[in-house]
């Protein structure tokens, strides 16, 4: 059964589908002429698909569901098909095909999606912007599909963590970021150096990677740090080129997020802080919904104030790893800026702009393998060297910061034995110690 509302609106504004269908119109649609439906582009995530048609020119379309089988119906009115549906490549799980199909009345042109299974549509109408014109952007949200699990795993009691990095490469899908003069796109090359970022941090004793993205589609801004939250993330990472109007910019630069953007998130989430109660590490610690105004204010200052410390620290060991795989740093230090991507109340974050696309010099090196494996190197390395710094409480790099003692003047076994809470004998197996003489500066394993 179709069930199908209507809505006008006065500009062409994202239209949220409460029910199962959704109409649009522009007001100011050139209806006396045709629009034409110049493409069709379907991107898969691993939760939603969304679905991209171009068109000619603004239009009034309207969205709507069909069950038994599962179907999606595209209205657009005053409209023509100006492709061969055949001949568009879907890539989805979702869509199994796209088709034209008899239309309510002569003047609109239906187009029908067949789906694998159920989905929850929201369509939205976009302006023309940079290379592209106006379009008519659909997200299927798969209502079969699970909330992903952490890839972070409890240990058992006296055992340590690893320490998570949510890696994120930035834009994708029908963003593609930067375009350089060869035509490389900025959202090929952050997903490649994340993937190589991934691979050199799982080879890494004590830490793991989650990509917040594995592949070419889009996801918001929003939803990268949210997924960072659902995963227990210790650190967000997003890669970036960079790109300016002046072809001789050159350098990396690692941002974080500005006292500013601190401050205005954190106002955004005591407004929502009913809703908010994952926040601060997730179901297990701190929900701002327990306390009142004042003292949720207090605890989230105090978080959002520690997490941009941490975020200048290791922004900090990353660009000074970085330094010496780049031709030149764009900036000398860690930079501040309110990006939304790093509106992290909780988790420390860093934007590594890698180089500048506009560059051509720069733009080649972004699309050499070998560099972009040499720049996650650094990145990873500055990574591993900060948590060796700041390891997280349970950490396997807290465990073996603890496991280690430099010997202080005037300090005995018997002192340490006893600070640690092992046996003398225990002290001297560990290290092969022959007698009990210990010098200054010595560094012992403790058991």
């Amino acid at each position: 059964m179709l069930r199908t509302f209507k809505r006008l609106i006065a500009a062409p504004l994202p239209a949220l589908l409460v029910g199962l269908a959704v109409a649009v119109i522009w007001p100011d649609a050139a209806l006396a002429g045709a629009v034409e439906v110049k493409g069709l582009r379907v991107w898969q995530a691993p939760d939603n698909t969304r679905v991209v048609l171009d068109l000619s020119g603004p239009a009034e379309f309207t969205v709507s569901t069909l069950a038994g089988p599962d179907r999606l119906l595209i209205d657009l009115k005053t409209s023509k098909l100006g492709i061969n549906l055949d001949t568009v490549t879907l890539g989805s799980t979702a869509v199994s095909k796209a088709r034209t199909s008899a239309p309510p009345d002569a003047d609109t042109l239906r187009l029908v999606l067949d789906l694998a299974q159920p989905v929850e549509p929201n369509a939205f109408a976009l302006k023309p912007f940079q290379q592209y014109g106006d379009r008519l952007v659909i997200d299927l949200k798969d209502k079969t599909q699970r909330k992903p699990q952490p890839v972070i795993e409890v240990p058992a009691t006296g055992e340590s963590r690893d320490v998570i990095i949510a890696v994120d490469a930035g834009h994708g899908g029908d963003d593609p970021g930067a375009l350089g003069s060869k035509g490389t796109r900025e959202k090929d090359v952050t997903l490649a150096i994340a993937k190589k970022l991934a691979e050199k941090i799982n080879a890494a004793p004590g830490m793991k990677a989650y990509l917040t993205r594995n592949g070419d589609y889009f996801v918001g801004l929003r939803k990268r740090t949210e997924l960072a939250r659902e995963q227990r993330a210790d650190l967000f990472i997003s890669i970036h080129a960079d790109s300016f109007k002046d072809k001789r910019a050159n350098g990396a630069s690692v941002w974080v997020l500005s006292q500013r953007g601190a401050q205005s998130e954190m106002g955004r989430w005591l407004e929502e802080k009913e809703n908010s109660s994952d926040l601060l590490g997730g179901e297990d610690t701190l929900s701002l919904a327990k306390y009142d105004d004042d003292v949720a204010k207090v605890l989230l200052d105090l978080s959002m104030y520690n997490a941009v410390g941490s975020s200048i620290d290791v922004g900090s060991s990353v660009l000074g790893s970085i330094k010496g795989v780049v031709p030149r740093l764009h900036k000398a230090k860690v930079q501040q800026a309110g990006f939304l991507v790093l509106k992290n109340p909780d988790i420390p974050a860093i934007l590594v702009e890698t180089a500048f696309l506009s560059n051509p010099n720069e733009e080649s090196l972004l699309k050499d393998s070998k560099h972009q494996d040499n720049l996650a190197q650094a990145i990873a390395v500055g990574v591993k060297n900060y948590f060796e710094q700041r390891p997280p409480e349970g950490s396997q790099f807290a465990m073996a910061k603890r496991s280690k003692h430099v010997i202080a003047r005037g300090e005995t076994l018997a002192d340490l034995a006893s600070r640690y809470k092992v046996s003398v004998a225990d002290l001297r197996e560990k290290n092969a110690l022959k007698g009990d003489q210990l010098l200054v500066g010595q560094v012992l394993q403790i058991p």
